[in-house]
């Protein structure tokens, strides 16, 4: 049985496809991340350190107000809601 000229583009385009999808990230894109922990591995580290993952909500404007003094916060908003809870539940 012999293949119309649409059906054997459609053929190559899948096989093209197949490998751009099992082709490797070039280093160039993926430096950053190389760099950075994947998230199991940053769980692990987290978990070693005695930290607990905590969520709330809080109206935007609180948020904003956290978000800005964070900025300035040596330990980022995890070290300044960490401060501000304990100085609020002594």
């Amino acid at each position: 049985m012999t293949l119309k000229k649409t059906d054997l583009a459609r053929q190559m385009e899948l096989k093209i496809e197949g490998q751009r999808k099992k082709a490797a990230i070039p280093g160039r894109f993926a430096q950053e991340a190389a760099a950075l922990p994947d998230r199991k591995e940053q769980r692990r580290r987290d978990a070693a350190a005695g930290l607990v993952p905590f969520a709330c909500k809080l109206p935007s404007e609180l948020a904003q107000q956290l978000r800005d003094k964070a900025a300035t916060h040596e330990g980022g908003i995890n070290g300044l809601v960490a401060e501000l809870l304990t100085q609020g539940l002594k």
